[in-house]
């Protein structure tokens, strides 16, 4: 797993000293408002075990992100395949910050490193990225990355119950030829 440097963050290999502080966020409900029930620890563990799994055999997937100047953990940011249910297809890119690291564009920052990544060493053609409808936050951080949305390509989330976390939007971005 490549590591990837920004002027304040480290995306990198999970470590073992992660596996507490992910299980944190993963249960923090203001965290999780867009992605639906807190998770326990053991959900958690077994997220980290599935990203790295997944990482290996495609050559990317989700990071740990670190802020390089102290060390700390403060989520997970990079591509993933689009989930074979899903009315598009395609690579997504995605985020996941501790409540204490939101409001400094560190997700920002992150996607800026995973799309460089996605277009200049996977070649990917286009990286999609979606969220709730409700969910402004993830929805400014899409823009700011220079990505757009086209309101005939928002979905219902089949993986969702019904209820509001399950109407969503979709971004795009191409890769500059």
């Amino acid at each position: 797993m490549p590591e990837l440097r920004t002027d304040r963050l480290l995306l990198r290999p999970w470590r073992e000293s992660d596996l507490e502080p992910w299980a944190a966020m993963n249960a923090d409900p203001e965290v999780r408002e867009h992605l639906g029930q807190p998770l326990t620890r053991d959900q958690s563990d077994a997220a980290v075990a599935l990203m790295q799994s997944e990482f290996d055999h495609r050559g990317f997937g989700w990071w740990a992100l670190e802020v390089r100047q102290t060390g700390q953990f403060i989520g997970r940011a990079g591509l993933d395949a689009v989930h074979e249910d899903m009315p598009f297809t395609g690579v997504d890119i995605g985020w996941r910050l501790i409540r204490s690291a939101w409001g400094h564009g560190y997700a920002t920052e992150a996607a800026l490193a995973c799309l460089a990544f996605g277009f200049e060493v996977l070649g990917l053609p286009e990286i999609v990225a979606s969220t709730t409808t409700d969910n402004a936050r993830s929805q400014a951080v899409m823009r700011r990355i220079g990505m757009t949305r086209d309101g005939a390509d928002d979905f219902e989330d089949p993986s969702v119950p019904p209820g509001p976390l399950r109407q969503c939007v979709l971004y795009r971005i191409t890769a500059k030829m």
